[in-house]
């Protein structure tokens, strides 16, 4: 492992490097002390964190000593956090609680410092158990790639340098560092791919790792491949919607089993099992992920982040609106119709046939208005059936309605003839849209 390595390993994953500040994940072992050490020998803007979980004792200390004599030492920017009581650990997978903890403090950190990368130290052997584990969970080709070397603000340069490069590394520069003696256990997985089944790996070739490497780099080539291939098949697949992403059901259902997994797994559908009722499921149907609701609207998908408020028939959402001096029906600011087909529309009232004031509210079971330009009454959700709208549009659906809650009209999509202004009225009242702003 040289120094001009490492520097076009980081030239690899950030662009001018020099250009840009770092936080470095630093906890006091080979890895990270060597980490630190190149950073610091190339001079570059960094910053260190490092957590003291106080699971080993006198151990977990020295670790954080080790890291502080660093930074004091070279005049660095440290940062610790030290695990208490208030920090309650699980009885189980205490790894997955100090990965979540520590991400949690090390993207604060960053936030606050305003970092541009964080950087941790994981390198080609915690590649090759990365790998095993993945490849004993049947976890396909973004499992077995492994490791990102980048991924979005986190960055990884020591990825393809062995363990045994680092060590020699740290020997040959001095570099103080400390052994976590925990890992010579074999009490958790990766602990026991590390100790007893990497090694006799490690024996049956001479150039095993190089090779892994080399294959880990083509598994990368080939996931980039693939999702290029998969991106460009989403592409096809997709409806135009300024507001969500909808894909053609009936085509998506002509793609292999793969393609449609990989599609729906980038919204948080990743049960292979639960695939096939998503596409048998009846119009108006939701299936609900972390992040996203997938709604199915006749022959489509439609893809809504679950940040985004849906408004069900059962609420009583309501929004009072005020009359103008010039007799303009005034909206709240922050007020937004949102609508798949943002046409124009002008509506007149007449103004002695409402009762103020008027409110806007969500459509309920039994409503009823008199769609102007037809004979008789109408419910509401027929009238949304017949335009055909999308699940989505009829749940931001708002109703104008006066203090007798008589439907004046459906916004933004049919007004109620039975108030509407003629050459008669005394008192005309009008919304104007434009389809891009309201004037009232």
């Amino acid at each position: 492992m040289e120094k001009y390595s490492f520097k076009n390993q980081l030239e690899n994953l950030v662009r001018e490097p020099e250009n840009h500040s770092y936080l470095l994940a630093v906890s006091g072992g080979a890895d990270s002390m060597v980490l630190v050490s190149l950073f610091q020998d190339s001079g570059l803007v960094y910053e260190v964190a490092h957590i003291n979980y106080k699971l080993r004792g006198e151990d977990s200390d020295l670790d954080q000593k080790t890291v502080e004599r660093f930074c004091e030492k070279n005049h660095i920017p440290f940062h610790l956090y030290e695990v208490s009581e208030k920090d309650k650990k699980p009885e189980n997978s205490i790894q997955l609680w100090a990965r979540e903890l520590r991400y949690h403090f090390f993207r604060e950190i960053q936030e606050q410092k305003k970092l541009d990368f964080l950087v941790t130290a994981h390198h080609l052997n915690d590649q090759l158990e990365t790998f095993i584990i993945n490849l004993s969970k049947a976890s396909g080709i973004h499992g077995l790639s492994g490791i990102p070397a980048r991924n979005h603000n986190t960055i990884r340069p020591l990825l393809t340098f062995s363990k045994e490069e680092i060590y020699q590394y740290a020997e040959e520069n001095g570099i103080d560092f400390r052994e976590d003696l925990s890992n010579k256990k074999s009490d958790y997985l990766r602990n026991k791919i590390r100790n007893e089944i990497v090694p006799k790996l490690l024996e049956t070739n001479d150039h095993f790792l190089d090779n892994f490497k080399k294959s880990s780099s083509y598994l990368n080539q080939t996931k980039d491949f693939v999702q290029e291939q998969i991106e460009e098949i989403e592409n096809r697949l997709s409806l135009f919607n300024p507001e969500h992403k909808i894909l053609s059901k009936e085509k998506l259902n002509k793609e292999s089993p793969f393609v449609k997994f990989e599609i729906l797994k980038k919204y948080g559908f990743n049960q292979e099992e639960e695939i096939p009722k998503f596409f048998k499921a009846e119009n108006g149907k939701k299936f609900i992920s972390k992040d996203y609701e997938l709604i199915i609207n006749r022959d489509e998908f439609i893809f809504k982040a679950r940040t985004a408020k849906i408004v069900s028939d059962s609420e009583s959402e309501e929004i009072v609106l005020t009359v103008g001096p010039d007799l303009e029906i005034i909206f709240p600011e922050d007020f937004k119709l949102q609508f798949s087909n943002s046409h124009p529309f002008e509506w007149h009232f007449n103004g002695e046939k409402i009762h103020l004031p008027l409110k806007l509210r969500r459509k309920k079971e039994g409503d009823l208005f008199f769609p102007s330009g037809m004979n008789g009454k109408k419910k509401v959700s027929k009238f949304l059936r017949d335009e055909k709208l999308s699940v989505i549009d009829k749940d931001n659906i708002w109703l104008l309605c006066d203090s007798k809650d008589e439907v004046l009209g459906i916004l933004p999509y049919r007004q109620d003839r039975r108030f509407l202004a003629d050459t008669k009225a005394k008192k005309v009242l009008k919304i104007i849209w434009t389809g891009e702003q309201r004037t009232f």
